[in-house]
């Protein structure tokens, strides 16, 4: 039984191991010889959605312990921070080098997303706040952002001809550099994000009509868009919707 038992605790934690090598790998595909940034999306897309189940087997399994929070939240580091910051990296050099618009130093601040990764889980990983919603904006979420970019724009992987001049625009690595700061900065900041879990319990629309919104913009976003950088323009609904429906809140208090 003690085996058995043994074997059971380690599951979730395999899980969260299996976040942390799709980081690793992510980050030598980034950083390859053959422009492999497609690649290193998707495996920070599995990395990501390793880290959702493993909590869950954890609590399915009734073996949640302090060691797998903090493991969970050092793979997170590294699959949702340092990996994007990479992905960002070689999208401002190709950029630059391409094109010869931006500056060369301007192309390291993307390292600047592991920074306040970690600021941000060392800040909330002991916050009790956060048992039904989210504040600030959530490093996976961050990262997904940088994932729908890099699919859409990078080498090897399908760019709409619509989005071609948009990408080629000597203001475009600018933008990709502002909005990597300001979600930086939402990263650490306190701004109440609504949970996406459902109240199973009772699903109708008086008890989830925040969660129904949501999955109806991000169905529009997806049927107008069909291209891969809806991911990015969910999380941006997501942000949004949270300051709307937050905001709302506070009124109504």
């Amino acid at each position: 039984m003690n085996l058995i038992g043994s074997i059971k605790r380690q599951i979730p934690n395999l899980i969260t191991l299996g976040n942390l090598l799709c980081g690793v790998l992510a980050i030598g595909y980034a950083v390859g010889p053959d422009n492999g940034v497609g690649i290193a999306a998707l495996l920070i897309c599995l990395g990501i959605f390793l880290d959702f189940f493993d909590g869950m087997a954890a609590r399915l399994l009734g073996v949640a312990s302090p060691m797998g929070k903090e493991l969970d939240s050092l793979a997170d580091v590294v699959t949702s921070g340092v990996a994007p910051a990479y992905i960002l990296y070689c999208l401002l050099y190709n950029s630059a080098n391409c094109f010869g618009l931006t500056p060369y130093f301007l192309i390291f601040i993307p390292f600047l997303i592991p920074l306040f990764t970690a600021y941000r889980l060392a800040k909330f990983n002991l916050d009790t706040r956060q048992s039904h919603s989210f504040l600030g904006l959530p490093a996976p979420a961050n990262a997904l952002i940088w994932v729908g970019i890099a699919l859409t724009t990078n080498c090897g992987c399908y760019c709409p001809e619509a989005l071609a001049p948009v990408v080629a625009h000597p203001v475009f690595p600018y933008c990709l550099i502002a909005l990597s700061l300001i979600t930086n900065v939402l990263m650490v900041s306190e701004l109440p994000m609504f949970s996406l879990k459902f109240n199973f319990k009772d699903l109708t629309w008086r008890t989830n009509h925040i969660q129904y919104i949501f999955l109806i913009g991000c169905a529009i976003i997806i049927a107008a868009t069909r291209q891969w950088y809806a991911i990015s323009l969910i999380i941006l609904w997501y942000i949004l919707f949270s300051l709307l429906t937050q905001r709302k809140a506070k009124a109504n208090d």
